[in-house]
């Protein structure tokens, strides 16, 4: 009976330990970013709206905890200054939203006027190394793809990116280290003729990790939110400029953070965002994509983990050992 609890409190609080192994420890790097946290609600009016309908926030999880729990799935504060450090001064000025993200040059995109006219395009530039380096559009309900990527011969690939040493079964939400993350997203660009909207296309995919690539949600934002922003817009006949830089260091395979600015003719959407590719259960060597599992993506601890000791605990005042 005693050996029997003993593992089971082993097995409670082993994602505990492995969760807090690699925590934000680091000094914060010399970003410049503001310290004070812009909440996600102030980046464009109609945000809470389209939150709504992009949430992927559990709702099952006590309200007493949902702050909590969504303060671990970002990268932390910490970690994405780490992350972004060294191109820093490929960007203005930056403040940090809150929720995994920051706020490029007080929210204020350099696109241009955007007429409410015209057919959708869509380019890609990579860099003079060959990587995937900026997406370009003008976009419209036209351009919007509602079909699944089979239906359109853009399913599943083998190819992959530079720097894509894929992880699996990593402790918490985000359980890949990453996606095939793409510039311009499929559901924004994909009908579109002439554009390569599949995920073999090298001038439009990077490695990206799962939280950057799939966050979307108002207190949780990685690309995802944002170009859930893009799509209401265009659901409801808005034309938008839209454009997504990878920025890299020197020669790494991997970018370091993915810089996104949407504007629409009416006013309505307008936003100029920088999403730190980084995730809070590992470590990422940019050079070639290896990476290292860890914990501590927040200084909070998560839902999960303090369920894990709370029971552990539990059992420790209830039997002997």
């Amino acid at each position: 009976m005693r050996k029997s609890l003993k593992v089971a409190l082993c097995g409670l609080l082993a994602p505990a330990l492995l969760l807090a192994g690699c925590a934000d420890s680091n000094t914060t790097s010399n970003s410049n970013s503001s310290s004070s946290a812009t909440t996600s609600s102030q980046v464009m009016s109609s945000s809470s709206s389209a939150a709504s309908s992009n949430s992927a926030s559990s709702s099952s999880a006590p309200a007493a905890n949902l702050g909590q729990m969504d303060a671990t799935l970002y990268p932390s504060q910490a970690r994405a200054d780490n992350a972004i450090a060294p191109i820093r001064n490929q960007v203005g000025s930056l403040q940090w939203n809150g929720h995994g993200a920051y706020i490029v040059n007080d929210n204020q995109p350099n696109l241009g006027a955007v007429k409410p006219y015209g057919r959708p395009w869509a380019q890609n530039h990579p860099d003079s190394q060959g990587r995937a380096a900026i997406g370009d559009a003008y976009l419209t309900k036209q351009a919007r793809q509602y079909r699944n990527r089979s239906e359109t011969g853009n399913g599943a690939s083998a190819w992959k990116p530079a720097g894509y040493m894929q992880q699996s079964n990593l402790p918490g939400r985000y359980r890949f280290a990453y996606n095939r993350g793409h510039l311009l997203g499929y559901a924004l660009v994909g009908n579109i003729r002439g554009f390569d909207a599949s995920e073999s296309n090298s001038q439009n995919i990077a490695t990206q990790t799962m939280w950057a690539n799939q966050a979307r949600d108002a207190t949780n934002t990685g690309q995802n939110y944002y170009e859930g922003l893009v799509r209401q817009a265009l659901d409801q006949n808005k034309y938008v400029r839209y454009q997504v830089k990878d920025l890299y260091s020197s020669n790494e395979k991997v970018p370091r953070a993915a810089e996104i600015q949407a504007r629409s003719s009416d006013g309505s959407v307008s936003f100029h965002v920088l999403i730190p590719n980084a995730q809070n259960n590992m470590m990422i060597d940019y050079q070639n994509g290896n990476v290292t599992p860890c914990g501590g993506g927040s200084t909070n601890t998560s839902y999960n983990t303090s369920r894990a000791i709370r029971s552990g605990l539990h059992l420790m005042r209830h039997h002997r050992f």
